[in-house]
């Protein structure tokens, strides 16, 4: 009588286990796939970062990198291309930052919870999903025709500002939202206004995070190609650009315009190789660069 009473219980405790183990197989499934994921893409990540340094490294040398392309860019060297590089994303960051991190601030600082708010940052996380060459159309539009701008300097440093910008404000949000809430109210509890505690306690606390979001952005400002493809590039100048308004050599654009557009394959697929490497040696040491300031911010940090 005892034991078909208690059948039920025994039942349920089964079926309990049962659920359980499934949970964990499914999950087992779910971590090994992610984990092959990672894997695959290690390995294609370390085979491209390998077959371009071992291309690059041929013609790579401190008179490459110094010195003007010659004889239609079959020889001589990069330089135009890495200071175009560094103007561009000089220039785009000095836009999109001061706007980035104020947009930031508004948005966790004093925006209030309602549809306006969700709807903008849907846009916003959007925005940073559009693919590249949108921007670079819409940099056509609006800079070099609309504005009067040209293919320069300028156009191509708004355009990739505007790229990088939801980058920067999403980046921002999220640092402030590390900063506990106990700092804010420590500032309030001894008289400090919103704008002071602010400035003097939650930016300060949250720039790492910030800084680190910053130079990743400049990392994809210098290696996209679309958005400076009708805005800022030329394939060939004979001179450094004299101002802002002036057309400009980028090594992404550089690459791309030698290995479709060169006439001599046998000369110029070397130098776009070499290109190549210098562009990944910039933005990976921009990546390093990131990950050190994270890595000693997170050492000073005492909270």
């Amino acid at each position: 009588m005892s034991n078909i009473m208690n059948y039920p219980v025994e039942n349920q405790i089964i079926k309990k286990n049962s659920s359980k183990d499934r949970r964990k197989r499914v999950q087992k499934i779910g971590i090994s796939v992610l984990f092959f994921s990672l894997i695959i893409s290690a390995v294609f990540l370390f085979v491209i970062v390998v077959f371009i340094s071992l291309q690059g490294v041929k013609v790579l040398s401190l008179e490459f990198i110094t010195s003007m392309p010659k004889k239609s860019m079959t020889a001589g060297g990069i330089l135009p291309a890495i200071l175009g590089t560094f103007y561009l994303a000089l220039g785009s960051v000095l836009f999109a930052l001061p706007l980035g991190v104020l947009s930031g601030i508004y948005l966790n600082e004093y925006a209030q919870d309602n549809v306006i708010l969700r709807i903008l940052k849907t846009g916003i996380n959007n925005l940073a999903g559009v693919p590249s060459i949108v921007f670079g159309l819409f940099g056509l539009a609006v800079f070099v025709k609309f504005f009067g701008f040209g293919v320069s300097i300028l156009s191509g440093s708004l355009t990739l500002g505007i790229m990088i910008l939801p980058v920067i404000i999403s980046t921002t949000v999220e640092a402030l939202k590390t900063v506990p809430d106990s700092f804010r109210e420590a500032a309030y509890g001894i008289g400090a206004t919103k704008w002071q505690t602010i400035k003097g306690i939650v930016l300060p606390a949250a720039l790492p995070g910030i800084l680190t979001g910053v130079v990743l952005a400049i990392g994809r400002a210098a290696g996209e190609t679309a958005p400076i493809l009708f805005t800022a590039a030329t394939f060939f100048s004979k001179k450094l650009p004299g101002s802002i308004l002036s057309p400009v050599q980028a090594l992404p654009y550089h690459i791309y315009a030698l290995m479709t557009e060169g006439t001599y394959p046998d000369k110029q697929v070397p130098i776009a190789y070499g290109s190549a490497l210098v562009l990944l040696i910039l933005v990976l040491g921009m990546n390093l660069v990131a990950i050190i300031i994270r890595i000693r911010q997170r050492k000073k940090r005492l909270w």
